[in-house]
């Protein structure tokens, strides 16, 4: 049976969960952005703010209404949280050699939506092999407090990927936000006993039939109002066919090679390590931070650079995140929030690249 909380209960979810010890981290309006940030309280969440996006382009825009989560997805995924940015593996004092014994935060991840929580999902199979890594630890204590979209933005296409706009599973609480003139209000549903714990603890009705299905129609909409599509075709087929095609050129002539897109990417996971040593030489670390396969140093080997150029760097990533992934992994790397395209300098679009390459393909990887 699904709920109805108001937006008051909301602010009393998250005061409830930080009551419990638990870091919540949410959408927040900060530096002309909607990013993810840790939240003292719901007067943090982005009431009232939209956005406008397009390849290469990202800007915030008041709305008439007081909608929280009426947004896609902005420049920071919860990545960074599961597989931060930059972490000490070790250190040593003396000849003392020592390891980071901190437990990772309690986590509450509020505000995820569908493509997001697919990329937690890879995650989780692409870095919790060893039970005792820290993704591993952090996922095992984390809420996950999920939200159907509504709202798509211009370069969302997770309903091309299968990952949304509605989320299916693995989440605690979803939920569903509806706002019109007689009122502001979320319909939720609860995935776990960990949810129904929580929802237990806020003020909360039963939900009117009326309600799920007003909700349920605005979310199945949404999955048509998409600002792109993949092509539908074997992805894996056609990288494989398009390795010398001369539309990697094209793109290369216009890729600044700057890593943008897999900083933002929620999937993207590589990393590299640089041992760190203090002029004493008393203290030294070893640090590990994610690396791109667009740098040119990423590929090196004893005899030199494998990929030196840009052709071949933007081919290795794409066919490695719509290909090969799924021989590594059995899914693709990309769930469809389409964050590469906002976020690349020059507005290179991994769609409009994948519909080029299967015209300059006819046949090559075609769905049967």
């Amino acid at each position: 049976m699904n709920a109805v909380i108001d937006r008051r209960a909301l602010d009393d979810l998250i005061r409830v969960l930080r009551g419990d010890g638990r870091r919540v981290v949410g959408p927040t309006v900060r530096d002309s952005a909607i990013v993810l940030a840790e939240l003292e309280s719901g007067t943090q969440l982005p009431d009232g703010w939209g956005v406008f996006t397009a390849p290469g382009e990202y800007r915030l825009r008041r709305r008439d209404d007081q909608a929280v989560f009426a947004h896609s997805s902005g420049p920071m995924s919860f990545k960074q949280y599961l597989h931060p940015a930059h972490r000490v593996l070790w250190s040593c004092d003396d000849g003392e050699f020592s390891a980071p014994v901190d437990p990772p935060p309690a986590y509450v991840f509020l505000g995820v939506r569908g493509c997001d929580l697919a990329a937690i999902r890879t995650l989780h199979r692409v870095l919790s092999a060893e039970s005792d890594s820290y993704s591993a630890r952090v996922l095992r204590n984390l809420i996950v407090i999920a939200v159907n979209c509504t709202e798509p933005g211009g370069v969302c296409f997770c309903a091309s990927m299968g990952t949304g706009p509605d989320v299916a599973a693995d989440y605690d609480l979803s939920l569903t936000e509806h706002v019109d003139d007689d009122g502001h209000w979320f319909l939720v549903d609860v995935g776990t006993e960990t949810g129904q714990h929580l929802l237990d603890r806020i003020p909360h009705r039963a939900a009117a039939d009326a309600e799920t299905e007003d909700c349920r129609a605005a979310v199945t909409a949404a999955a048509g109002a998409m600002g792109r599509e993949m092509p539908d075709v074997d992805l894996r087929a056609l990288l494989r066919a398009a390795r010398d095609e001369p539309v990697w050129e094209e793109v290369a002539a216009r890729c600044l090679t700057c890593g943008n897109c897999t900083m933002v990417c929620p999937t993207c996971f590589c990393t590299t390590t640089e041992d760190v040593s203090e002029l004493t030489g008393d203290h030294t670390e070893r640090r590990q931070h994610w690396s791109s396969c667009f740098e040119l140093d990423y590929s090196h080997l004893h005899g030199g650079n494998v990929r030196t150029s840009g052709e071949s760097r933007y081919r290795q990533w794409m066919t490695h995140k719509l290909g090969t992934w799924f021989d590594q992994f059995g899914s693709s790397g990309c769930v469809g929030c389409g964050r590469c395209i906002d976020w690349c300098p020059v507005g290179i679009d991994i769609t409009e690249e994948a519909a080029r390459l299967t015209g300059a393909l006819p046949g090559a990887g075609q769905s049967p």
